[in-house]
C-alpha cells in the first residue's frame, strides 16, 4: 500500500515539476497577485465616509482634505442625488450654490452633516428621501456574476483541456464531428447550465430577501446571457491549444482574479485611480455587473445599456473568433 502510494505521489510530483510552463506560472502568479493587492489597497485603508461633490471645489478648504473621507466628483446632479437616495453616498455637496444634501435615513449622513456644519457653516441643507439599498441588494449582481464567471471559465476551458489531455478530442477528431459543432455544443451547453443555475439561485434568494428590483426581468436575463457568453468565449480562448491542466488553470486564474477584484463585485470602483477604472472596462464581468445593477437599482432598460451591450457583443465576437481560429484537437506539440 505504501509503495503504491509513494509511486503515485512521486510520479505526480515529477509530472508537475517537469512541466516548466506550469511550474513557472505557479511561481509567478502569487507574486503578481501580491503586487496587485499592494497597489490596489495601498494607503491607510478604505475610507469611512463617501461624499459626492458637484462641480469645482477649492482644495485649500480643509473640508475637502479630511482623512478617512472619499470624495467622488459628479457632473450630473440627478445621478448624484440618486446615489445619495440609495445610500451610495453619505453626503452630497455643491460648492457653487453652497448647498449640501443628506439622506434622512442614513446613519453615516448624520455624522458627515456634523463635519460640514463645522467646516462650511454657510452651506444650506437639503433633505432627500429614498428607499435604502441594502448591501445585499447592491452586492447580489456581483456575487451571481462571480459565480457565473467561474462556471463559464472553468466549465469550458478546464474541461476542454482535460479532454485534450486524455485524448478524448483525438478520438472525436476521427468521427464526422466538426470542430465548430463541438465548440458550439460546449458553449450552448454551458450557457444553458449557467442560466438555469443562476436563475434558480436568484429566485430562491429573492423569495428570502425581497431584493430591490426596479427594472425588467427580461432585460436582466438578456444581460446575464450576454455576459455568460462573453466569459464562455474567453474560457474557450484560454483553452484553445493547451495540453496542460496546470497551465490552463493558471491562465484561467490570470483572467478570473482581476475580474473578481476590479469588476465591482465587492466594492464600487468609484474614486479608484483612472487607470484601474479604464482597465476594468475591458473585463466582461465589469460590464455584466454594472449593467445588472443598473437594471435592478435604477430601472435601466436595454436601450439605456447600449454601452455595456455593445462591449459584451464585441467581446463575444472577438473571443469566439480567436478561440475558433486557435483551436486544435490535439493542442500544441502533437
Amino acid at each position: 500500500m505504501i509503495s503504491r502510494f509513494w509511486a503515485v505521489f512521486k510520479a505526480r510530483n515529477l509530472e508537475f515539476f517537469r512541466d516548466r510552463s506550469s511550474l513557472g506560472w505557479n511561481l509567478i502568479f502569487p507574486l503578481l497577485l501580491v503586487v496587485g493587492f499592494a497597489f490596489i489597497f495601498s494607503g491607510d485603508g478604505r475610507p469611512e465616509y463617501k461624499i459626492g461633490v458637484l462641480g469645482e471645489h477649492s482644495s485649500d478648504n480643509s473640508f475637502y482634505s479630511m482623512q478617512h473621507v472619499q470624495y467622488v466628483d459628479y457632473s450630473d446632479i440627478e445621478v448624484a442625488k440618486r446615489k445619495l437616495q440609495q445610500h451610495g453616498l453619505d453626503l452630497l455637496v455643491e460648492p457653487s450654490s453652497q448647498t449640501y444634501w443628506i439622506n434622512s435615513s442614513s446613519p453615516k449622513g448624520y455624522f458627515t452633516e456634523r463635519l460640514i456644519q463645522g467646516s462650511l457653516p454657510d452651506y444650506h441643507k437639503q433633505v432627500l428621501e429614498g428607499r435604502e439599498i441594502r448591501y445585499i441588494d447592491w452586492v447580489l449582481p456581483g456575487i451571481l456574476g462571480m459565480n457565473m464567471m467561474f462556471s463559464c471559465l472553468f466549465g469550458v476551458g478546464y474541461v476542454i483541456v482535460r479532454y485534450r489531455k486524455s485524448s478524448v478530442l483525438k478520438r472525436l477528431k476521427a468521427t464526422p464531428l466538426h470542430a465548430a459543432e463541438f465548440l458550439l455544443a460546449q458553449i450552448f451547453s454551458r450557457l444553458f447550465i449557467v442560466l438555469v443555475i443562476t436563475g434558480g439561485v436568484f429566485t430562491a434568494c429573492d423569495l428570502m430577501f425581497d431584493f430591490y428590483m426596479l427594472g425588467s426581468y427580461f432585460s436582466l436575463l438578456v444581460i446575464a446571457a450576454l455576459g455568460a457568453m462573453a466569459m464562455i468565449a474567453l474560457g474557450l480562448l484560454m483553452a484553445a491549444r493547451s495540453n496542460s491542466e496546470e497551465l490552463a488553470g493558471g491562465l484561467l486564474n490570470l483572467v478570473s482574479w482581476p475580474m473578481m477584484m476590479l469588476s465591482g463585485v465587492w466594492f464600487s470602483m468609484e474614486g479608484a485611480p483612472k487607470a484601474l477604472q479604464t482597465f476594468a472596462e475591458f473585463l466582461p464581468l465589469t460590464q455584466l455587473v454594472s449593467a445588472a445593477r443598473a437594471i435592478m437599482t435604477d430601472g435601466a432598460t436595454l436601450i439605456d445599456l447600449q454601452h455595456q451591450v455593445s462591449i459584451l457583443l464585441a467581446m463575444i465576437v472577438v473571443f469566439l473568433g480567436l478561440g475558433a481560429w486557435l483551436f486544435r484537437w490535439e493542442g500544441d506539440g502533437r
